[in-house]
């Protein structure tokens, strides 16, 4: 009787800490896809904002300067997953080449928004993270508990510092 009640006991224990664990898994998945859904509202933001800024302030920006800047953000306003982060890395690149003259009331809303993805890059980045750390664990990997959901990946882009230390 005694060895029932342990058994039983023993495997109500196991079944809530499963459960406990896929709920775990299933919320880590959802933070990793809301983390995502805003890093993109802010790439896109930032990407806009790189193209306001070539059409305000064309004339204080070199042509060839202002044509890649211009191209690298509608490139990046494009780009699908699978080159999502050369298409931010090369918008990044062209932003570092901006001139350091420039007006920083024209750089507000491109610095808002450069900081506004190095958050929202970093907050993605944690969540991927936590839930990359509780799927290597055995009892997630042996039960499956991920489902069919892939390991979320890391978002690597260059941090950007404007010329004129706007941004970070």
């Amino acid at each position: 009787m005694t060895v029932t009640i342990v058994v039983v006991l023993v495997v109500a224990l196991l079944a809530s800490w499963i459960t406990f664990t896929a709920t775990r898994v299933d919320r880590l998945h959802g933070r990793v896809d809301k983390a995502r859904a805003a890093l993109d509202t802010q790439l896109v933001r930032r990407a806009a904002a790189a193209q306001a800024l070539v059409d305000r302030a064309g004339d204080r920006i070199a042509a060839g300067q202002a044509q890649r800047l211009r191209s690298a953000a509608r490139d990046a306003l494009a780009a699908t997953d699978g080159v999502r982060e050369g298409a931010e890395n090369d918008l990044a690149r062209a932003l570092q080449e901006l001139p350091p003259d420039l007006d920083p009331d024209l750089l507000q809303d491109l610095s808002d928004a450069t900081t506004r993805v190095l958050l929202a890059r970093r907050f993605y980045n944690d969540a991927v993270r936590d839930t990359q750390a509780l799927r290597r664990r055995l009892l997630p990997r042996l039960l499956r508990l991920g489902g069919r959901r892939p390991v979320p990946a890391f978002f690597e882009i260059d941090e950007v510092t404007l010329a004129n230390g706007a941004g970070s």
